[in-house]
């Protein structure tokens, strides 16, 4: 099984903390977000994970070493591809062509999910949805009397379907998939000005593919700040409920202050004189004093004090003191009351 991660957006929905790193490299619970899905599609997969593949623009070279340090970390072997312009769906998935062959899993890289599924590795293919109010937004399935997929619909202007693809899809034949790519790209059809991926996918349906769906409990986005905050909450949730992770290091220092759990304290994290939580992650070296935090995301090595903190994201290395508000700061920031 090979896992495919088309991650190259410039996520400028949730700056200013995409300034410095990639959206699929910020932290939730103390795990970049592609961290979490690779973790969760891992673990719903029986087959073993052989290769994950990045499809990522013009991150760097830090970012590329902790993206194949993160498929280090789930048994598998790492490979970067770039893309460097976007095109869409079709092209980004197609970037990594030389990867498109065998079970290959494929899954964008702004979304977490909660679910408790494996894949039918003997599935043509399955496509997860989530029923979701505005359909317009999103790519939408239609199913036929068997809850086979019997058409694809591309942000619907008038509705069809409330069964949104929320971008996590199985093929059993990846060099199949890689072949309709490259046909929809060679005759230069757009949807929307774009290569679309179901356009590829109708085309396979066409051609007697069966797609069906799979369901996920909980469809997590982590498209801006106020998302990230809230996808926090609800993993912080599941984490607590699971009881796979630590989620308070042994090496934070906790003193005369109060934690309402589920909260996440990194490695060296210090509280003083302050209440946390719950739903807040702090990230390494962060230090709370005189203050009352929740629902909150705070990065690695941030100085907090005399603050009231609620709702609000915070990136490495800041300095905040004296506020009282819903607040969102990037990295090296400095707020004084």
């Amino acid at each position: 099984m090979k896992i495919i991660i088309p991650m190259a957006g410039r996520g400028s929905r949730l700056r200013p903390h995409t300034l410095t790193v990639p959206k699929p490299l910020v932290p939730v619970v103390g795990k970049p977000i592609v961290e979490r899905l690779v973790e969760d599609l891992a673990r719903s997969s029986k087959e073993k994970i052989e290769e994950i593949a990045f499809i990522i623009g013009d991150f760097g070279e830090e970012a590329e070493k902790e993206l194949l340090k993160v498929a280090e970390n789930a048994g598998s072997k790492g490979k970067i591809y770039h893309q460097d312009a976007p095109l869409g769906t079709a092209h980004a998935i197609m970037c990594a062509k030389e990867s498109l062959e065998g079970n290959v899993i494929v899954a964008f890289a702004d979304t977490l999910f909660k679910a408790d599924f494996s894949i039918d590795t003997q599935s043509d293919g399955v496509i997860w949805v989530q029923k979701v109010a505005d359909p317009s937004a999103y790519g939408v399935v239609q199913l036929d009397e068997n809850d086979v997929i019997n058409n694809f619909v591309e942000k619907p202007k008038e509705f069809v379907s409330d069964l949104a693809i929320i971008g996590i899809y199985y093929f059993r034949d990846g060099k199949y998939l890689r072949s309709e790519l490259e046909y929809v790209i060679d005759n230069n059809i757009k949807d929307k000005g774009e290569y679309q991926l179901t356009t590829a996918l109708e085309n396979m349906r066409q051609k007697g593919t069966k797609f069906r769906t799979g369901q996920v409990e909980e469809w997590l986005d982590c498209g801006n700040k106020d998302a990230v905050v809230f996808t926090n909450q609800r993993y912080l949730e599941y984490l607590a409920d699971r009881k796979t992770e630590t989620l308070i290091s042994s090496s934070a220092k906790i003193e005369n202050s109060v934690i309402i759990e589920p909260v996440f304290l990194d490695e060296g994290v210090h509280l003083k004189n302050s209440v946390v939580g719950p739903h807040v992650s702090i990230g390494k070296n962060t230090h709370i004093h005189n203050s009352r935090v929740q629902n909150s995301v705070i990065q690695s090595d941030t100085l907090v004090e005399n603050a009231l903190l609620e709702n609000t994201m915070l990136g490495n290395f800041v300095k905040y003191n004296g506020k009282t508000e819903n607040v969102s700061l990037g990295d090296y920031s400095e707020v004084k009351k």
